[in-house]
């Protein structure tokens, strides 16, 4: 099939080049025209693993293009993808929504033949609704159909959950529509991808539900965590002991500093004001959004407790970005926590393996060194905040040796205390005890003994 995205950040980039290597002539359209002609020389904007590879290939194999000029592509194309970013809008937090209606006008104007105009963009519900509205008003009498079609994409494992779906949804009553987005789709057979289709604004709904119900995940066991550290438990084991009940699953289930990303900060916050144009306020997303903003800067507290206080002090921070295996700063949790640090007087030196370029002009201040080691060298502490890879198997050894104080906050439970600690580290983490608990028994006569988890 014809293929044009309009947009080629994150998803119009991702979704481009898998369509293509799937077997479909995909044109991606940008009008950062520098960003084309990069494209173009093979430098890809964003760091996405493996991603590189495929858009090279499907170049090389004259699947995939980039182009400027949206509308010879759109003249060609079976669908057209609406891939533009829809970030929060300054001011009141509703989605904006111009880039999207901007797309949609020029689409307009390029119609020649019956075509799929599909929104892939995160948008609230009743978009699809104006993006028809505004192509039937420029264009009259065209033939086209819009379709809502969100994506799913975790940064990090784009490519993987773009061919390895756990669902497609597809939201259209034109049969004409489900048709062609059914053969958009067709390579996906053999995995047994289940399509769901729907109308048109319940599709637009269930991508930010379901953002905003494993925001929520997160944010519960974050509480939790808290919870934890107070009464002595093992927020590990809890989440363990939750997620091995089939209805709850483990995934999301991990305490940290709070999520951040390009999408459950936005969407959370576009899906409350919905909600509150709708009449029906959604008080528990209200309160993960609250909830979750206030930990980034609470983690902050955090180290200055360990530290017993930061001012004069360095601080090594390890890990940037929102999350591993991107360059994402998007409303990074480290964003609040080196300003916090920053504020209480500290001296913030980081690192991150991808992220260092994007997070420079949002860092003043903060001193970047060129790996693990160097960051901790001389520092008063050091804290984790996005759990690399890198970061896993540390030589702590060499770490405490680098140090000025060993102080080690693991804001993601990359290791476990007793490691730390046998290496002379005065270790804190998320929602475990201070000290590891000694495994105890039931007494015998109850027959049926307690056995320690992990």
């Amino acid at each position: 099939m014809n293929i044009t995205m309009v947009g080629s950040g994150y998803v119009g980039l991702v979704s481009g080049a898998c369509l293509a290597d799937f077997g479909h002539r995909v044109v991606c359209v940008d009008s950062n025209r520098d960003r084309i002609e990069a494209l173009k020389a093979g430098a890809i904007p964003i760091y996405e693993p493996e991603l590189d590879a495929l858009v090279a290939e499907n170049v090389r194999q004259g699947r995939l293009s980039f182009v400027a000029d949206l509308e010879a592509a759109v003249a060609e194309a079976d669908a057209v993808f609406i891939a533009v970013g829809t970030p929060s809008r300054r001011g009141d937090g509703f989605a904006d929504l111009s880039f999207v209606y901007q797309a949609a006008r020029s689409i307009a104007r390029a119609l020649t033949r019956f075509t799929v105009v599909v929104t892939k963009s995160t948008v609230p519900v009743g978009t699809g609704d104006e993006v028809e509205r505004i192509i039937r008003e420029i264009q009259p009498d065209a033939e086209f159909a819009v379709v809502s079609n969100p994506e799913f994409l975790r940064e990090g494992a784009a490519i993987s959950d773009f061919k390895r779906p756990d669902r497609i949804v597809v939201g259209t009553e034109d049969p004409r529509a489900e048709a062609v987005m059914r053969e958009v789709y067709r390579p996906l057979y053999l995995n047994q991808a289940p399509i769901l289709v729907t109308s048109r604004r319940t599709a637009e709904l269930t991508k930010y539900a379901a953002n905003a119900f494993l925001a929520a995940k997160i944010t519960f066991i974050n509480e939790m965590a808290d919870l934890c550290e107070q009464v002595g438990a093992d927020v590990q084991q809890v989440a363990r002991g939750m997620g091995l009940d089939n209805r709850i699953g483990g995934k999301f289930l991990h305490a940290g500093p709070g999520y951040g990303g390009s999408c459950f900060p936005k969407d959370t916050l576009a899906l409350v004001k919905t909600a509150q144009d709708a009449g029906v306020p959604l008080r528990l997303v209200e309160t993960v959004v609250a909830v979750n903003d206030q930990r980034k800067r609470g983690m902050a507290r955090k180290v200055i407790r360990a530290c017993g206080g930061v001012r004069g002090k360095t601080v090594a921070v390890l890990g940037l970005t929102f999350k591993p295996n991107t360059d994402d700063m998007r409303d990074a949790p480290a964003l609040a926590i080196v300003a916090g640090l920053q504020d209480a007087g500290a001296t913030v030196r980081a690192y991150d393996p991808e992220g260092m370029d994007q997070a420079r002009p949002l860092l003043p201040g903060v001193d970047f060194a060129p790996n693990p080691y160097a960051c901790a060298e001389g520092a008063d502490a050091l804290v984790i905040v996005t759990e690399w890879n890198a970061f896993r198997a540390l030589d702590l050894a060499r770490l405490r040796a680098t140090m000025r104080a060993p102080i080690l906050v693991d804001l993601r439970n990359v290791y476990r205390p007793e490691d730390a600690r046998l290496h002379g580290f005065a270790y804190t983490s998320v929602g475990r005890p201070a000290e590891p608990a000694e495994p105890r028994t039931a007494p015998a006569a109850q027959g049926w003994p307690l056995v320690a988890a992990g």
